[in-house]
Protein backbone atom coordinates (compact mmCIF):
# COMPACT_ATOMS: atom_id res chain seq x y z
CA UNK A 1 0.00 0.00 0.00
CA UNK A 2 3.14 2.32 0.31
CA UNK A 3 2.18 3.05 -3.55
CA UNK A 4 -0.57 4.52 -2.67
CA UNK A 5 0.66 6.99 -0.35
CA UNK A 6 3.61 7.96 -2.43
CA UNK A 7 1.27 9.12 -5.16
CA UNK A 8 -0.96 10.98 -2.73
CA UNK A 9 0.27 14.38 -4.28
CA UNK A 10 -0.97 13.08 -7.96
CA UNK A 11 -4.36 11.88 -6.30
CA UNK A 12 -5.15 15.10 -4.64
CA UNK A 13 -4.41 16.62 -7.51
CA UNK A 14 -6.62 14.85 -9.78
CA UNK A 15 -8.88 14.82 -6.45
CA UNK A 16 -12.27 15.85 -8.62
CA UNK A 17 -11.75 13.03 -11.71
CA UNK A 18 -11.03 9.90 -8.85
CA UNK A 19 -13.79 11.19 -6.83
CA UNK A 20 -16.25 11.50 -9.36
CA UNK A 21 -14.81 7.74 -10.89
CA UNK A 22 -14.96 6.38 -7.59
CA UNK A 23 -18.53 7.31 -6.88
CA UNK A 24 -19.80 5.87 -10.33
CA UNK A 25 -17.79 2.61 -9.25
CA UNK A 26 -19.31 2.75 -5.87
CA UNK A 27 -22.81 2.88 -7.55
CA UNK A 28 -22.20 -0.02 -10.17
CA UNK A 29 -21.58 -2.19 -6.96
CA UNK A 30 -24.78 -1.02 -5.63
CA UNK A 31 -26.58 -1.56 -8.57
CA UNK A 32 -24.89 -5.06 -9.51
CA UNK A 33 -26.90 -6.57 -6.23
CA UNK A 34 -30.06 -5.71 -7.59
CA UNK A 35 -30.19 -8.80 -10.09
CA UNK A 36 -29.71 -11.20 -8.17
CA UNK A 37 -31.96 -9.93 -5.70
CA UNK A 38 -34.48 -10.25 -8.42
CA UNK A 39 -33.73 -13.61 -9.60
CA UNK A 40 -34.45 -14.72 -5.85
CA UNK A 41 -37.57 -13.10 -6.09
CA UNK A 42 -38.27 -14.45 -9.35
CA UNK A 43 -37.99 -18.34 -8.13
CA UNK A 44 -39.84 -18.13 -5.12
CA UNK A 45 -42.62 -16.66 -7.61
CA UNK A 46 -42.74 -19.39 -9.71
CA UNK A 47 -42.18 -21.47 -6.62
CA UNK A 48 -45.66 -20.48 -5.34
CA UNK A 49 -47.46 -19.94 -8.37
CA UNK A 50 -47.85 -16.23 -8.02
CA UNK A 51 -45.48 -15.48 -11.37
CA UNK A 52 -47.41 -13.64 -14.14
CA UNK A 53 -46.78 -11.90 -17.09
CA UNK A 54 -47.19 -8.43 -15.19
CA UNK A 55 -45.14 -9.57 -12.74
CA UNK A 56 -42.27 -10.72 -15.11
CA UNK A 57 -42.19 -7.89 -17.31
CA UNK A 58 -41.66 -5.71 -13.87
CA UNK A 59 -38.84 -7.76 -12.62
CA UNK A 60 -37.05 -7.47 -16.57
CA UNK A 61 -37.66 -3.57 -16.60
CA UNK A 62 -36.15 -2.96 -13.49
CA UNK A 63 -32.94 -5.54 -14.74
CA UNK A 64 -32.79 -3.85 -18.19
CA UNK A 65 -32.95 -0.38 -15.96
CA UNK A 66 -30.18 -1.15 -14.13
CA UNK A 67 -28.38 -2.38 -17.08
CA UNK A 68 -28.20 0.65 -18.47
CA UNK A 69 -27.28 2.65 -15.87
CA UNK A 70 -24.61 0.40 -15.25
CA UNK A 71 -23.49 0.90 -18.84
CA UNK A 72 -23.39 4.80 -18.51
CA UNK A 73 -21.71 4.71 -15.04
CA UNK A 74 -19.08 2.34 -16.27
CA UNK A 75 -18.15 4.37 -19.09
CA UNK A 76 -17.74 7.34 -17.30
CA UNK A 77 -15.86 5.84 -14.09
CA UNK A 78 -13.20 4.29 -16.97
CA UNK A 79 -12.69 7.90 -18.51
CA UNK A 80 -12.29 9.37 -14.65
CA UNK A 81 -9.99 6.71 -13.37
CA UNK A 82 -7.79 5.64 -16.90
CA UNK A 83 -7.61 9.04 -17.60
CA UNK A 84 -6.40 10.24 -14.40
CA UNK A 85 -3.81 7.86 -14.79
CA UNK A 86 -2.64 8.66 -18.41
CA UNK A 87 -2.26 11.64 -16.94
CA UNK A 88 0.02 10.58 -14.38
CA UNK A 89 2.35 9.19 -17.00
CA UNK A 90 2.58 12.72 -19.00
CA UNK A 91 3.47 14.14 -15.62
CA UNK A 92 6.26 11.42 -14.87
CA UNK A 93 7.75 11.49 -18.90
CA UNK A 94 8.02 14.91 -18.45
CA UNK A 95 9.39 15.29 -15.08
CA UNK A 96 12.45 12.71 -16.19
CA UNK A 97 12.74 14.13 -19.45
CA UNK A 98 13.32 18.00 -17.84
CA UNK A 99 15.51 16.15 -15.15
CA UNK A 100 17.25 14.26 -17.76
CA UNK A 101 17.98 17.73 -19.58
CA UNK A 102 18.91 19.83 -16.45
CA UNK A 103 22.15 17.15 -15.69
CA UNK A 104 25.63 17.39 -16.33
CA UNK A 105 27.85 14.85 -18.50
CA UNK A 106 28.91 13.12 -15.15
CA UNK A 107 25.21 11.97 -15.09
CA UNK A 108 25.48 10.21 -18.52
CA UNK A 109 28.56 8.94 -17.27
CA UNK A 110 27.42 7.17 -14.60
CA UNK A 111 24.47 5.48 -16.14
CA UNK A 112 23.56 3.50 -19.55
CA UNK A 113 20.91 4.87 -21.98
CA UNK A 114 19.08 2.12 -22.07
CA UNK A 115 18.23 1.91 -18.45
CA UNK A 116 17.38 5.54 -18.81
CA UNK A 117 15.08 4.61 -21.36
CA UNK A 118 13.62 2.00 -19.68
CA UNK A 119 12.91 3.80 -16.61
CA UNK A 120 11.13 6.38 -19.05
CA UNK A 121 9.10 3.62 -20.56
CA UNK A 122 8.84 0.34 -18.32
CA UNK A 123 8.98 1.56 -14.81
CA UNK A 124 6.41 4.55 -15.73
CA UNK A 125 3.99 2.11 -17.65
CA UNK A 126 3.74 -0.12 -14.46
CA UNK A 127 3.13 3.14 -12.16
CA UNK A 128 0.67 4.39 -14.57
CA UNK A 129 -1.13 0.73 -13.76
CA UNK A 130 -1.37 1.30 -10.29
CA UNK A 131 -2.97 4.83 -10.25
CA UNK A 132 -5.22 3.52 -13.03
CA UNK A 133 -5.84 -0.82 -12.54
CA UNK A 134 -4.57 -0.13 -9.21
CA UNK A 135 -6.85 1.72 -7.44
CA UNK A 136 -9.92 0.17 -9.42
CA UNK A 137 -9.19 -3.44 -7.84
CA UNK A 138 -8.23 -1.79 -4.86
CA UNK A 139 -11.64 0.06 -4.59
CA UNK A 140 -13.82 -2.22 -6.25
CA UNK A 141 -12.59 -5.01 -4.28
CA UNK A 142 -13.28 -3.37 -1.00
CA UNK A 143 -16.96 -2.02 -2.34
CA UNK A 144 -18.15 -5.10 -4.30
CA UNK A 145 -17.56 -7.35 -1.83
CA UNK A 146 -18.18 -4.95 1.14
CA UNK A 147 -21.24 -4.91 -0.54
CA UNK A 148 -21.89 -8.15 -1.57
CA UNK A 149 -21.27 -9.42 1.89
CA UNK A 150 -23.64 -7.33 3.36
CA UNK A 151 -26.17 -8.08 1.01
CA UNK A 152 -25.86 -11.88 1.64
CA UNK A 153 -25.85 -10.98 5.57
CA UNK A 154 -28.52 -8.51 6.12
CA UNK A 155 -31.20 -9.19 3.32
CA UNK A 156 -30.76 -13.48 3.38
CA UNK A 157 -29.40 -15.51 6.20
CA UNK A 158 -26.13 -13.93 8.62
CA UNK A 159 -25.12 -17.72 9.85
CA UNK A 160 -24.79 -18.73 6.46
CA UNK A 161 -22.77 -15.49 5.40
CA UNK A 162 -20.42 -16.67 8.30
CA UNK A 163 -20.01 -20.08 7.26
CA UNK A 164 -19.24 -19.02 3.36
CA UNK A 165 -16.66 -16.41 4.71
CA UNK A 166 -14.52 -18.94 6.90
CA UNK A 167 -12.45 -19.90 4.07
CA UNK A 168 -11.32 -16.35 3.31
CA UNK A 169 -8.13 -15.97 6.01
CA UNK A 170 -6.06 -17.94 4.12
CA UNK A 171 -6.42 -16.15 1.22
CA UNK A 172 -5.41 -13.15 2.89
CA UNK A 173 -2.28 -14.69 4.07
CA UNK A 174 -1.53 -16.49 0.94
CA UNK A 175 -1.65 -13.51 -0.95
CA UNK A 176 0.18 -11.58 1.15
CA UNK A 177 3.09 -13.99 1.09
CA UNK A 178 2.98 -13.94 -2.87
CA UNK A 179 3.01 -10.37 -2.81
CA UNK A 180 6.24 -10.19 -1.28
CA UNK A 181 7.63 -12.63 -2.93
CA UNK A 182 6.79 -11.10 -6.35
CA UNK A 183 8.05 -7.73 -5.30
CA UNK A 184 11.71 -8.48 -5.14
CA UNK A 185 11.48 -10.66 -8.43
CA UNK A 186 9.86 -7.51 -10.11
CA UNK A 187 12.57 -5.29 -9.56
CA UNK A 188 15.46 -7.99 -10.53
CA UNK A 189 13.10 -8.54 -13.97
CA UNK A 190 13.20 -4.86 -14.54
CA UNK A 191 16.86 -4.71 -14.42
CA UNK A 192 17.42 -7.36 -16.80
CA UNK A 193 14.78 -5.38 -19.12
CA UNK A 194 16.98 -2.20 -18.75
CA UNK A 195 20.42 -4.13 -19.58
CA UNK A 196 18.69 -5.64 -22.73
CA UNK A 197 17.45 -2.22 -23.69
CA UNK A 198 20.70 -1.15 -23.49
CA UNK A 199 22.09 -3.47 -25.15
CA UNK A 200 19.86 -2.87 -28.37
CA UNK A 201 20.47 0.30 -27.87
CA UNK A 202 24.42 0.41 -28.26
CA UNK A 203 23.93 -2.36 -31.13
CA UNK A 204 21.50 -0.63 -33.08
CA UNK A 205 24.16 2.42 -32.75
CA UNK A 206 27.01 0.73 -33.36
CA UNK A 207 25.83 -2.24 -36.17
CA UNK A 208 28.75 -1.14 -38.60
CA UNK A 209 31.26 -1.48 -36.05
CA UNK A 210 29.94 -4.78 -35.50
CA UNK A 211 29.50 -5.73 -39.45
CA UNK A 212 33.05 -4.26 -39.94
CA UNK A 213 34.37 -6.45 -37.27
CA UNK A 214 32.23 -9.45 -38.13
CA UNK A 215 30.94 -9.79 -34.82
CA UNK A 216 27.23 -10.20 -36.02
CA UNK A 217 27.33 -13.56 -34.51
CA UNK A 218 28.58 -12.85 -30.81
CA UNK A 219 26.83 -9.58 -30.63
CA UNK A 220 23.42 -11.93 -31.27
CA UNK A 221 25.19 -14.55 -29.12
CA UNK A 222 25.06 -11.51 -26.35
CA UNK A 223 21.82 -10.49 -27.12
CA UNK A 224 20.70 -13.69 -26.37
CA UNK A 225 22.04 -14.18 -23.29
CA UNK A 226 20.06 -11.06 -22.20
CA UNK A 227 16.85 -11.87 -23.75
CA UNK A 228 17.16 -15.20 -22.46
CA UNK A 229 17.58 -13.76 -18.43
CA UNK A 230 14.78 -11.17 -19.44
CA UNK A 231 12.17 -14.22 -19.87
CA UNK A 232 13.90 -16.07 -16.98
CA UNK A 233 13.46 -13.50 -14.13
CA UNK A 234 9.99 -12.58 -15.87
CA UNK A 235 8.95 -16.34 -15.60
CA UNK A 236 9.97 -16.44 -12.01
CA UNK A 237 7.33 -13.51 -11.53
CA UNK A 238 4.78 -15.32 -13.67
CA UNK A 239 5.16 -18.14 -11.52
CA UNK A 240 4.43 -16.15 -8.48
CA UNK A 241 1.79 -14.48 -10.38
CA UNK A 242 -0.04 -17.57 -11.42
CA UNK A 243 -0.24 -18.79 -7.82
CA UNK A 244 -2.61 -15.83 -7.32
CA UNK A 245 -6.14 -16.73 -9.23
CA UNK A 246 -5.76 -21.12 -8.39
CA UNK A 247 -5.63 -19.91 -5.02
CA UNK A 248 -8.56 -17.95 -5.02
CA UNK A 249 -10.47 -20.41 -6.97
CA UNK A 250 -9.93 -22.83 -4.15
CA UNK A 251 -11.44 -20.40 -1.29
CA UNK A 252 -14.05 -19.28 -3.94
CA UNK A 253 -14.85 -23.36 -4.29
CA UNK A 254 -14.32 -23.59 -0.60
CA UNK A 255 -17.12 -21.46 0.40
CA UNK A 256 -19.48 -22.57 -2.93
CA UNK A 257 -19.01 -25.82 -0.95
CA UNK A 258 -19.73 -24.59 2.52
CA UNK A 259 -22.84 -22.69 1.31
CA UNK A 260 -24.23 -24.71 -0.35
CA UNK A 261 -24.16 -27.73 2.05
CA UNK A 262 -25.47 -25.90 4.84
CA UNK A 263 -27.68 -23.89 2.53
CA UNK A 264 -29.75 -27.01 1.87
CA UNK A 265 -29.32 -27.94 5.61
CA UNK A 266 -31.57 -24.22 6.62
CA UNK A 267 -33.99 -25.14 3.85
CA UNK A 268 -34.31 -28.72 5.11
CA UNK A 269 -35.10 -26.84 8.70
CA UNK A 270 -37.37 -24.47 6.50
CA UNK A 271 -35.35 -21.19 7.61
CA UNK A 272 -34.62 -20.62 3.92
CA UNK A 273 -35.84 -20.47 1.17
CA UNK A 274 -34.90 -22.26 -2.29
CA UNK A 275 -34.86 -18.48 -4.03
CA UNK A 276 -32.72 -17.19 -1.18
CA UNK A 277 -30.38 -20.00 -1.39
CA UNK A 278 -30.21 -19.59 -5.31
CA UNK A 279 -29.71 -15.78 -4.72
CA UNK A 280 -27.29 -16.64 -2.14
CA UNK A 281 -25.49 -18.43 -4.59
CA UNK A 282 -24.83 -15.96 -6.93
CA UNK A 283 -24.00 -13.15 -4.61
CA UNK A 284 -20.99 -15.45 -3.44
CA UNK A 285 -20.46 -15.37 -7.60
CA UNK A 286 -20.20 -11.72 -7.35
CA UNK A 287 -17.60 -12.11 -5.08
CA UNK A 288 -15.03 -14.09 -7.77
CA UNK A 289 -14.05 -10.31 -9.04
CA UNK A 290 -13.21 -8.73 -6.06
CA UNK A 291 -11.54 -11.87 -4.60
CA UNK A 292 -9.69 -12.33 -8.28
CA UNK A 293 -9.27 -8.41 -8.08
CA UNK A 294 -7.51 -8.59 -4.47
CA UNK A 295 -5.35 -10.99 -5.92
CA UNK A 296 -4.37 -8.77 -8.88
CA UNK A 297 -3.67 -5.65 -6.84
CA UNK A 298 -0.69 -6.98 -5.06
CA UNK A 299 0.60 -7.40 -8.44
CA UNK A 300 0.32 -4.34 -9.71
CA UNK A 301 1.01 -2.56 -6.53
CA UNK A 302 4.16 -4.55 -5.91
CA UNK A 303 5.11 -3.33 -9.78
CA UNK A 304 4.03 -0.12 -9.14
CA UNK A 305 5.79 0.20 -5.61
CA UNK A 306 9.17 -1.55 -7.40
CA UNK A 307 9.08 1.29 -10.50
CA UNK A 308 7.97 4.21 -8.88
CA UNK A 309 11.25 3.26 -6.55
CA UNK A 310 13.47 3.31 -9.62
CA UNK A 311 12.32 6.51 -10.59
CA UNK A 312 11.86 8.30 -7.06
CA UNK A 313 16.03 7.36 -7.29
CA UNK A 314 16.55 8.96 -10.67
CA UNK A 315 15.03 11.82 -9.55
CA UNK A 316 16.85 12.63 -6.41
CA UNK A 317 20.04 12.72 -8.49
CA UNK A 318 20.38 16.45 -7.50
CA UNK A 319 20.93 18.10 -10.49
CA UNK A 320 25.62 19.63 -10.03
CA UNK A 321 25.70 22.67 -12.08
CA UNK A 322 22.65 25.54 -11.58
CA UNK A 323 21.82 29.18 -11.79
CA UNK A 324 22.42 30.97 -8.70
CA UNK A 325 20.32 33.02 -7.04
CA UNK A 326 19.63 36.15 -8.84
CA UNK A 327 22.09 34.95 -12.10
CA UNK A 328 22.49 37.06 -14.55
CA UNK A 329 19.65 36.92 -17.41
CA UNK A 330 21.98 38.33 -20.55
CA UNK A 331 24.43 36.78 -23.15
CA UNK A 332 27.92 37.40 -21.72
CA UNK A 333 30.37 38.65 -24.07
CA UNK A 334 33.70 40.70 -23.95
CA UNK A 335 37.57 39.06 -23.19
CA UNK A 336 37.64 35.44 -22.07
CA UNK A 337 39.76 35.27 -18.66
CA UNK A 338 40.97 31.04 -17.92
CA UNK A 339 42.65 31.16 -14.49
CA UNK A 340 42.60 27.45 -12.85
CA UNK A 341 44.95 26.57 -10.50
CA UNK A 342 43.37 23.13 -10.12
CA UNK A 343 40.85 20.71 -11.50
CA UNK A 344 39.60 17.16 -11.52
CA UNK A 345 37.05 15.48 -13.09
CA UNK A 346 34.41 13.81 -10.68
CA UNK A 347 35.82 10.19 -9.44
CA UNK A 348 39.23 10.81 -10.92
CA UNK A 349 42.44 10.95 -8.59
CA UNK A 350 44.58 12.67 -10.80
CA UNK A 351 44.69 16.53 -12.12
CA UNK A 352 42.82 17.18 -15.28
CA UNK A 353 44.18 20.97 -15.25
CA UNK A 354 46.19 23.01 -13.29
CA UNK A 355 47.83 25.79 -13.70
CA UNK A 356 46.28 26.82 -16.76
CA UNK A 357 46.00 30.45 -17.12
CA UNK A 358 44.96 32.95 -20.77
CA UNK A 359 43.67 36.03 -21.19
CA UNK A 360 41.89 35.57 -25.00
CA UNK A 361 40.23 39.06 -26.01
CA UNK A 362 37.07 39.75 -27.80
CA UNK A 363 37.62 38.68 -31.65
CA UNK A 364 40.76 36.47 -30.90
CA UNK A 365 41.05 33.40 -32.25
CA UNK A 366 42.60 30.51 -29.44
CA UNK A 367 44.25 27.12 -30.90
CA UNK A 368 45.08 24.48 -28.40
CA UNK A 369 47.25 21.72 -29.00
CA UNK A 370 48.59 19.07 -27.12
CA UNK A 371 48.58 15.19 -27.25
CA UNK A 372 45.33 13.60 -26.57
CA UNK A 373 44.24 13.43 -22.75
CA UNK A 374 46.69 16.33 -22.22
CA UNK A 375 43.60 18.75 -20.47
CA UNK A 376 42.15 20.41 -24.31
CA UNK A 377 38.89 19.13 -23.88
CA UNK A 378 38.58 19.71 -20.17
CA UNK A 379 39.29 23.63 -21.28
CA UNK A 380 36.48 23.92 -22.99
CA UNK A 381 34.45 21.71 -20.79
CA UNK A 382 34.85 23.73 -18.48
CA UNK A 383 34.07 27.18 -20.54
CA UNK A 384 31.06 25.19 -21.55
CA UNK A 385 30.08 25.50 -17.56
CA UNK A 386 29.62 21.46 -17.84
CA UNK A 387 31.92 21.02 -14.76
CA UNK A 388 32.61 22.84 -11.52
CA UNK A 389 34.82 21.69 -8.46
CA UNK A 390 37.85 23.62 -9.70
CA UNK A 391 40.32 25.91 -7.90
CA UNK A 392 40.21 29.58 -9.76
CA UNK A 393 37.99 31.41 -11.62
CA UNK A 394 36.60 31.74 -15.08
CA UNK A 395 35.42 35.17 -16.70
CA UNK A 396 33.73 36.03 -19.95
CA UNK A 397 33.19 39.52 -20.16
CA UNK A 398 33.35 41.76 -16.82
CA UNK A 399 31.44 38.23 -15.10
CA UNK A 400 32.57 34.72 -13.75
CA UNK A 401 30.77 32.41 -15.79
CA UNK A 402 29.09 31.05 -12.69
CA UNK A 403 26.85 34.38 -12.71
CA UNK A 404 25.28 33.71 -15.74
CA UNK A 405 22.41 31.36 -16.34
CA UNK A 406 23.51 28.46 -18.09
CA UNK A 407 20.82 29.29 -20.60
CA UNK A 408 22.03 32.55 -21.58
CA UNK A 409 25.97 31.35 -21.19
CA UNK A 410 25.41 28.71 -23.89
CA UNK A 411 23.14 30.67 -26.34
CA UNK A 412 26.85 32.55 -26.75
CA UNK A 413 28.62 29.78 -27.29
CA UNK A 414 28.50 27.73 -30.51
CA UNK A 415 30.27 24.30 -29.57
CA UNK A 416 31.34 21.66 -32.34
CA UNK A 417 31.89 18.36 -30.52
CA UNK A 418 34.76 15.72 -31.69
CA UNK A 419 31.65 13.61 -31.35
CA UNK A 420 29.39 14.74 -34.47
CA UNK A 421 25.78 13.96 -33.33
CA UNK A 422 22.97 14.90 -36.36
CA UNK A 423 19.18 14.22 -35.54
CA UNK A 424 16.98 12.01 -37.83
CA UNK A 425 15.89 14.96 -39.86
CA UNK A 426 16.20 17.00 -42.91
CA UNK A 427 19.74 18.72 -43.18
CA UNK A 428 17.75 22.25 -43.13
CA UNK A 429 16.20 21.16 -39.89
CA UNK A 430 19.60 19.85 -38.73
CA UNK A 431 21.40 22.91 -39.73
CA UNK A 432 18.15 25.26 -38.26
CA UNK A 433 18.21 23.48 -35.25
CA UNK A 434 17.85 26.48 -33.41
CA UNK A 435 15.34 28.05 -35.21
CA UNK A 436 13.45 25.78 -37.39
CA UNK A 437 11.38 28.68 -38.55
CA UNK A 438 14.79 30.39 -40.31
CA UNK A 439 14.45 31.21 -44.09
CA UNK A 440 16.20 29.05 -46.85
CA UNK A 441 18.19 31.77 -47.88
CA UNK A 442 20.09 32.21 -44.52
CA UNK A 443 20.48 28.70 -44.27
CA UNK A 444 22.48 28.43 -47.22
CA UNK A 445 24.79 31.28 -46.78
CA UNK A 446 25.71 29.51 -43.38
CA UNK A 447 26.14 26.07 -45.26
CA UNK A 448 28.80 28.10 -47.91
CA UNK A 449 30.60 29.41 -45.02
CA UNK A 450 30.91 25.98 -43.39
CA UNK A 451 31.24 24.82 -47.14
CA UNK A 452 28.95 21.84 -47.12
CA UNK A 453 26.73 23.91 -49.93
CA UNK A 454 28.14 22.18 -52.65
CA UNK A 455 27.85 18.72 -50.87
CA UNK A 456 24.02 19.37 -50.31
CA UNK A 457 22.62 20.54 -53.52
CA UNK A 458 24.14 17.26 -54.56
CA UNK A 459 21.82 15.21 -52.55
CA UNK A 460 18.59 14.48 -54.34
CA UNK A 461 16.85 15.99 -52.01
CA UNK A 462 19.21 18.94 -51.47
CA UNK A 463 18.85 20.56 -47.88
CA UNK A 464 15.68 18.09 -47.65
CA UNK A 465 17.52 15.08 -47.56
CA UNK A 466 16.71 13.35 -44.13
CA UNK A 467 20.31 12.45 -42.81
CA UNK A 468 19.01 9.02 -40.96
CA UNK A 469 19.95 8.63 -37.45
CA UNK A 470 22.97 10.33 -35.87
CA UNK A 471 24.15 11.22 -40.28
CA UNK A 472 24.32 7.47 -40.89
CA UNK A 473 23.99 8.19 -44.41
CA UNK A 474 26.60 10.94 -44.38
CA UNK A 475 30.81 11.14 -44.24
CA UNK A 476 32.69 12.00 -41.63
CA UNK A 477 33.32 15.58 -43.22
CA UNK A 478 30.01 16.07 -44.19
CA UNK A 479 28.57 15.99 -40.11
CA UNK A 480 31.84 17.94 -39.10
CA UNK A 481 30.66 20.83 -42.20
CA UNK A 482 26.59 20.61 -40.75
CA UNK A 483 27.60 20.48 -36.94
CA UNK A 484 29.78 23.96 -37.63
CA UNK A 485 27.17 25.01 -39.45
CA UNK A 486 24.38 24.27 -37.05
CA UNK A 487 27.08 26.11 -34.57
CA UNK A 488 27.17 29.06 -37.20
CA UNK A 489 23.80 29.79 -36.96
CA UNK A 490 23.47 30.62 -33.59
CA UNK A 491 25.83 33.70 -33.98
CA UNK A 492 27.49 32.86 -31.57
CA UNK A 493 29.68 35.59 -29.20
CA UNK A 494 31.97 32.50 -28.70
CA UNK A 495 32.78 29.61 -31.21
CA UNK A 496 34.35 26.72 -30.08
CA UNK A 497 35.50 23.88 -32.58
CA UNK A 498 36.75 20.65 -30.62
CA UNK A 499 39.29 18.91 -33.06
CA UNK A 500 36.01 20.00 -35.83
CA UNK A 501 38.27 20.08 -39.27
CA UNK A 502 39.54 16.06 -38.55
CA UNK A 503 37.67 14.58 -41.11
CA UNK A 504 37.97 17.06 -43.95
CA UNK A 505 41.10 17.59 -46.46
CA UNK A 506 43.73 20.17 -45.99
CA UNK A 507 42.24 22.25 -48.72
CA UNK A 508 39.01 22.31 -47.52
CA UNK A 509 39.97 23.06 -43.87
CA UNK A 510 42.19 26.27 -45.46
CA UNK A 511 39.05 26.97 -47.06
CA UNK A 512 36.58 26.71 -43.69
CA UNK A 513 39.12 28.47 -41.94
CA UNK A 514 39.16 31.40 -44.14
CA UNK A 515 35.24 32.12 -44.20
CA UNK A 516 35.04 31.60 -40.58
CA UNK A 517 37.63 34.76 -40.31
CA UNK A 518 35.93 36.69 -42.54
CA UNK A 519 32.35 36.01 -40.76
CA UNK A 520 33.73 36.34 -37.76
CA UNK A 521 36.11 38.82 -37.77
CA UNK A 522 34.68 40.59 -34.16
CA UNK A 523 33.70 37.33 -32.26
CA UNK A 524 36.20 35.02 -30.50
CA UNK A 525 36.82 31.30 -31.72
CA UNK A 526 38.79 29.06 -29.89
CA UNK A 527 40.14 25.42 -32.26
CA UNK A 528 41.79 22.82 -30.77
CA UNK A 529 43.40 20.55 -33.39
CA UNK A 530 45.89 18.24 -33.84
CA UNK A 531 46.26 19.23 -37.10
CA UNK A 532 48.53 22.40 -36.59
CA UNK A 533 47.42 23.92 -39.95
CA UNK A 534 44.46 24.58 -38.46
CA UNK A 535 45.69 26.62 -35.74
CA UNK A 536 48.52 28.62 -37.45
CA UNK A 537 46.38 31.92 -37.59
CA UNK A 538 45.18 31.85 -34.41
CA UNK A 539 46.49 34.84 -32.07
CA UNK A 540 47.20 33.08 -29.50
CA UNK A 541 48.05 29.20 -29.42
CA UNK A 542 48.99 27.21 -25.84
CA UNK A 543 50.55 23.90 -26.05
CA UNK A 544 49.33 21.45 -23.45
CA UNK A 545 50.80 18.24 -21.72
CA UNK A 546 49.79 16.57 -18.74
CA UNK A 547 47.35 18.91 -17.83
CA UNK A 548 49.11 22.39 -18.12
CA UNK A 549 50.28 24.95 -20.42
CA UNK A 550 53.91 24.16 -21.30
CA UNK A 551 54.21 26.75 -23.81
CA UNK A 552 52.12 29.92 -25.31
CA UNK A 553 52.37 32.21 -28.37
CA UNK A 554 51.87 32.53 -31.78
CA UNK A 555 53.21 30.76 -34.41
CA UNK A 556 55.95 32.37 -35.26
CA UNK A 557 57.15 32.79 -31.73
CA UNK A 558 56.60 28.91 -30.94
CA UNK A 559 58.56 28.21 -34.10
CA UNK A 560 61.44 30.43 -32.98
CA UNK A 561 61.35 28.85 -29.05
CA UNK A 562 62.09 25.27 -30.58
CA UNK A 563 60.00 23.16 -27.86
CA UNK A 564 57.37 20.81 -28.35
CA UNK A 565 54.99 23.11 -30.43
CA UNK A 566 58.43 23.03 -33.07
CA UNK A 567 58.75 19.86 -32.96
CA UNK A 568 55.37 18.89 -33.78
CA UNK A 569 55.15 20.60 -36.66
CA UNK A 570 58.52 19.62 -37.80
CA UNK A 571 56.86 16.00 -37.58
CA UNK A 572 53.78 16.89 -39.40
CA UNK A 573 55.69 18.71 -42.10
CA UNK A 574 57.70 15.60 -42.84
CA UNK A 575 54.53 13.50 -42.79
CA UNK A 576 53.65 15.91 -45.80
CA UNK A 577 57.04 15.35 -47.33
CA UNK A 578 56.42 11.50 -47.73
CA UNK A 579 53.39 12.00 -48.60
CA UNK A 580 53.73 14.96 -51.69
CA UNK A 581 57.60 14.57 -51.71
CA UNK A 582 59.51 18.08 -51.32
CA UNK A 583 61.54 19.66 -48.47
CA UNK A 584 61.00 20.65 -44.65
CA UNK A 585 60.88 24.11 -44.47
CA UNK A 586 61.68 25.96 -41.15
CA UNK A 587 59.83 28.83 -39.96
Amino acid sequence: MKVFFKLNWFFKLRKKEYVIGLTMLALVAILNLIPPKVIGYVIDEMGSGELSPRSLAKWIGIIVAVAILIYIMRYYWRRMIFGSSNYLAKILRQKLFRHFTNMSPSFYQQRRVGDLMAHATNDIAAVQQTAGGGVLTLFDSVTTGGFVILAMAFTIDWRLTLIALIPMPLMAVSTSYYGKLLHSRFREAQAAFSDLNDKTQESISGIKVIKTFGQQEEDTADFTRLSNDVVDKNMKVARIDSLFDPTISLVIGLSFMLSLGFGAKFIYEDTMTIGDLVAFNTYLGLLVWPMLAFGMLFNIMERGSASYYRIEQLLSVPVEIDDMVDALDVKPNGDILFDIQQFKFPGDQANALHNVHFMLKRGETLGIVGKTGSGKTAILKLLLREFEGYTGEIKFGSHSIAQYKKQRLRESIGYVPQDHFLFSASIFENIAFNNPNEKMEQVERIARIAHIHEDILRFSEGYETVVGERGVSLSGGQKQRISIARALMLNPELLILDDSLSAVDAKTEEAILKSLKEAREDATTIITSHRLSAIEHAHLIIVMHEGTIVEKGSHNELMSLRGKYFEMYQLQQLERLVEKGGEVNEK
